[in-house]
């Protein structure tokens, strides 16, 4: 039985996607003269922030941008973030059931923990994951590792619950079973490529797969 629930934040349980796509863009057109469509943008979601400029702009110093980057998502974040649907009560249902929750992300702590308080998930996390965390971020299975022990979860009492290929990936690497997002920006086909071991389209699915009654609610 799963017993310990370990979530992905951007694109996952937060829907940050276009704040993602449109600070990319400002970045690289206005830094690097780039214009950057939604489909060449999508593909990369889900790794880090600095891979993803590495990629766009050409070259392999980007402190610069990232500082770019995060001045202008920080402004526009909290007005174009927000809960995708059903997380905070699926959350809060995993906590009562005894459920041990955990995020593991490749967003900064700082930012990590703004975006948890913000939607009032701070009581239920009992650890969190930042790409600062780790030497080596998803799709590495480091971070899953360090989640896990400061749950003291055992792989086969966890799932990670992503929507990208490096969240399914380090899940596999991990031994815990990788449940991708219906709701992911990225192709079924491409999340089953990457080892889902299921894709739950409503996020009230997590509780049948921790054997917690979804019944009796809305």
């Amino acid at each position: 039985m799963i017993r310990c629930v370990l979530l992905d934040l951007d694109g996952t349980t937060i829907d940050t996607n276009e704040l993602i796509i449109e600070s990319l863009q400002h970045v690289i057109g206005r830094d690097c003269g780039k214009t950057l469509t939604r489909d060449e943008i999508i593909p990369l979601m889900g790794s880090t922030l600095a891979e993803q400029l590495r990629h766009f702009a050409g070259r392999e110093d980007v402190d610069d941008l990232a500082r770019a980057y995060r001045t202008y998502n920080h402004a526009r974040h909290d007005e174009m973030v927000a809960l995708f649907p059903g997380v905070l009560d699926t959350v809060r249902r995993l906590h009562e059931g005894g459920v041990a929750i955990g995020v593991v992300t490749n967003k900064s702590r700082n930012t990590s923990a703004r975006v948890i308080d913000l939607f009032g998930l701070g009581p239920f996390v009992r650890s969190i994951v930042s790409v600062e965390d780790v030497d080596r971020p998803k799709p590495h299975p480091e971070p899953v590792f360090k989640a896990m022990r400061e749950l003291g979860a055992k792989p086969e009492e966890t799932a990670m619950v992503g929507d990208s290929p490096h969240d399914l990936l380090a899940a596999k690497a991990a031994g815990v079973m990788a449940v991708a997002v219906g709701w992911s920006l990225k192709p079924r086909d491409v999340l089953l490529g990457a080892g889902a071991d299921r894709i739950i389209d409503k996020m009230e699915e997590l509780l049948d797969i921790c054997g917690l009654a979804a019944c009796g609610r809305e």
